[in-house]
C-alpha cells in the first residue's frame, strides 16, 4: 500500500487518528459549542422558519457573483454594530478566514510576525507563497517589541489569538499598544473568545475595551460559540475592500450557506439579548474548574497535561466508559500531549463538578 510506512510510524508513536461518530449519549465536554447553543431548538425552528419564505434556500454562488444574498448584508451589518468594526466579510470556515488573511494580506517586501502558536491554519498560509514570516515565542510581547522595532519591512503584519485554543489562555493586552506604536496591522484570531470574553460577549476587543483602530482586524467563528457554521472577518472599510478584491477563499468560494449565516445573525441576537445570563454561566463554571482542579481560565478551556500520546487516549476511553466526552489532544498538534477539557454552558455545573474530581484523581 501507498502510505503502509507511514500510518504504521503514527501508530507506533500513538498519533494515529480516526473519526468517531458522535454518542450524544455522552456528556460533551469535548466540542467548541462554548454556550450550548447548537442544541437550541428554538434558534433553529426561528431560522428554519425565516428560511422557508424565501424563494431559494442555497446561496449559489461566490459573493462576487450572484451569491451574496441579503441574509449574508444583514448579518455582516449586525456584526459591525455589536463589534464596533467599519466592515465585515463573511466566508466559508475560520480555516478559509486565516487563508484568506494572511495569504493576501502579506505582500513581497511584507514581514508577518506570528505568535508560535497561532492556528495551523494562519501557519499554513504562511507557507502558500514564500511569505516572509518571524514568529516570536508565546505571547512574549518584549520579544514582539524588539523585532518590529528591528524591522525595515514594507509593511508589518502580527497575528494573535484571542485565547489560544490549546492552552487556553488569552492574548497579552500590550499587543495593542505595540502594534499601535510600530504603526503594524494586527490579525486577532478570536475563534475561541468571540462569544465567551467581554462585557457584551463579543471578544478579546471587547474584554479589553480596546478602541477599534483602522489596522486592527478581527476574525471570529460561527461553528464555535455560534452553534452555527462559516466565519467572519471584521475591519476597515480599506482593508475589507481589499480582501474582496484579493482574498482567494472568498474570491472563488461559493458564500456562506443561508442557513447558517441566518441560524448565526439569530445566535448573535439571542448572545447579546441574554450576556448577562450567559456570563453569569461561564463564570460559574469557571469557579468550578478552579475549585476542582486548581487551575484558573479566563475563557472555557481547560488544559491538563499528560505529556503521553498513548496515556491521554486511555485516559479519555476511560471518561468515555464514565459518560463523559473530552479531548485527547496528541503531537504534533500540541507539543506536549493534554485531555482538554470544554467547561461548556451546555452541559449542567453538576456534571462538570464530577468530571473534575475524577480528573483530580487522575492529575494526582
Amino acid at each position: 500500500m501507498y502510505y503502509e510506512k507511514e500510518l504504521t510510524a503514527l501508530k507506533r508513536t500513538g498519533r494515529y487518528r480516526t473519526r468517531e461518530v458522535v454518542e450524544y449519549s455522552l456528556l460533551d465536554f469535548a466540542s467548541n459549542d462554548y454556550l450550548g447553543l447548537a442544541h437550541n431548538k428554538e434558534l433553529h425552528k426561528k431560522t428554519c422558519k425565516e428560511l422557508d419564505g424565501l424563494e431559494v434556500h442555497g446561496s449559489k454562488a461566490s459573493l462576487l457573483v450572484n451569491g451574496y444574498h441579503q441574509i449574508h448584508k444583514d448579518f455582516e451589518e449586525a456584526l459591525k454594530v455589536a463589534n464596533g468594526f467599519e466592515d465585515c466579510v463573511v466566508l466559508g470556515s475560520g480555516f478559509n478566514a486565516n487563508i484568506a488573511l494572511i495569504e493576501s494580506l502579506v505582500r513581497k517586501g511584507d514581514t508577518l510576525f506570528m505568535d508560535e502558536l497561532y492556528h495551523a491554519s494562519g501557519v499554513l498560509a504562511t507557507k502558500m507563497n514564500g511569505l516572509n514570516v518571524a514568529f516570536f515565542k508565546h505571547n512574549d510581547m518584549e520579544e514582539l517589541r524588539s523585532l518590529l522595532k528591528n524591522s525595515t519591512s514594507k509593511r508589518k503584519i502580527v497575528a494573535v489569538e484571542g485565547v489560544y485554543s490549546m492552552d487556553g489562555d488569552l492574548c497579552d493586552k500590550e499587543v495593542f499598544k505595540i502594534v499601535d506604536d510600530a504603526n503594524a496591522i494586527l490579525i486577532v484570531d478570536e475563534a475561541h473568545s468571540s462569544g465567551v470574553l467581554g462585557e457584551n460577549l463579543m471578544g478579546l476587543f471587547d474584554y479589553y475595551g480596546v478602541e477599534i483602530q483602522p489596522n486592527h482586524i478581527k476574525m471570529g467563528t460561527l461553528g464555535k460559540a455560534y452553534g452555527s457554521f462559516g466565519a467572519f472577518i471584521l475591519a476597515s472599510g480599506h482593508i475589507v475592500e481589499y480582501l474582496i478584491n484579493r482574498a482567494k477563499p472568498i474570491i472563488y468560494a461559493t458564500s456562506l450557506s443561508l442557513y447558517d449565516t441566518l441560524l448565526a445573525h439569530n445566535t448573535l441576537k439571542y448572545v447579546l439579548e441574554n450576556k448577562e445570563t450567559l456570563k453569569e454561566k461561564i463564570r460559574r463554571r469557571q469557579n468550578i474548574v478552579y475549585e476542582e482542579l486548581g487551575v484558573k481560565v479566563d475563557g472555557l478551556i481547560v488544559p491538563i497535561l499528560i505529556d503521553d500520546n498513548k496515556k491521554v487516549i486511555e485516559i479519555k476511553d476511560f471518561l468515555k466508559e464514565r459518560g463523559f466526552g473530552v479531548g485527547g489532544i496528541r503531537q504534533p498538534t500540541v507539543p506536549r500531549a493534554i485531555i482538554r477539557l470544554i467547561a461548556r454552558v451546555g452541559e449542567s455545573e453538576e456534571s462538570l463538578r464530577a468530571l473534575c474530581k475524577i480528573l483530580a484523581k487522575i492529575k494526582k
